[in-house]
């Protein structure tokens, strides 16, 4: 008898959860490194002139209330699910700063990259969709798919034109054009990050609807950040790059969040 499912509701909690903790714990550890250099940097300077002491403890302070704040407008943001004030720019900290080291965190606590990645994505797309606001025009958005959708054995060339497609059906491709062109929204499908970021400078999306493994949309969430990009895991039955496919309807469905207005 094979086990019950996880409920969706229960999953993403679960990525919360793993997001929030691992946050916290990064949190404290740069605390520990802030207090203690401060300590260390105290004793030092107190033999310099006893001035400079207090200019270091008031420097430990600050830096400690500033990522307090920070930390504590992330974890709330989350909770709620709501873009709070300056959450935008708080967001831009803990993706370049925060994650790299929740990424390092995670395995010495039993928690692999694929699962910090994992809940990241996760909690990436909440955070876009609840601070949907405005109808985002779809020539200004931007369905980006990795070449590994395409059957391993197809001889035509789809990255550098994604009409070379004969639209066969033996791969998502072709209902991926189908979904696009009824949007009317741009397609393109990149190799690796380097066509990635040529693809998103050439096209100059407002939003992109990205197709890729954990490692691969979270490193792209974290270098076209600011530009929002809503991330949509592959599936791997034959192993990573191989022949991937995509839940079709997921990504019809975030289409259809942003090119509404709330």
């Amino acid at each position: 008898m094979s086990p019950p499912k996880t409920s969706e509701p229960a999953f993403k909690t679960s990525k919360k959860r793993i997001f929030i903790s691992l946050l916290g714990l990064t949190f404290a550890l740069i605390m520990l490194l802030i207090l203690v250099g401060g300590w260390i940097a105290t004793i030092g300077l107190n033999h310099l002139h006893p001035g400079l002491t207090l200019i270091a403890q008031i420097i430990a302070g600050l830096a400690f209330i500033f990522l307090s704040g920070i930390i504590s407008a992330l974890i709330l943001s989350i909770l709620l699910e709501k873009d709070l004030p300056f959450t935008q720019k708080i967001r831009g900290l803990g993706i370049k700063l925060f994650l790299p080291l929740m990424e390092h965190l995670g395995p010495r606590l039993g928690v692999s990259k694929e699962n910090v990645r994992n809940s990241f994505i996760e909690i990436n797309n909440r955070l876009l969709v609840s601070g949907h606001r405005h109808t985002i025009p779809p020539e200004r958005m931007l369905l980006l798919l990795p070449h590994c959708l395409q059957r391993a054995d197809c001889q035509r060339r789809i990255t550098t034109s994604i009409d070379n497609c004969q639209q066969c059906g033996r791969c998502n491709i072709d209902a991926l054009i189908k979904l696009a062109s009824a949007h009317k929204v741009r397609i393109a499908v990149a190799t690796g990050g380097t066509l990635a970021r040529k693809i998103v400078r050439d096209h100059r999306p407002k939003i992109i609807i990205a197709v890729a493994c954990e490692r691969d949309l979270t490193s792209g969430i974290h270098d076209t950040f600011p530009l929002p990009v809503y991330g949509i895991l592959n599936q791997r039955p034959e192993g990573p790059c191989w022949n991937t496919i995509v839940d079709v309807s997921e990504i019809e469905k975030a289409l259809q969040i942003f090119l509404k207005k709330v």
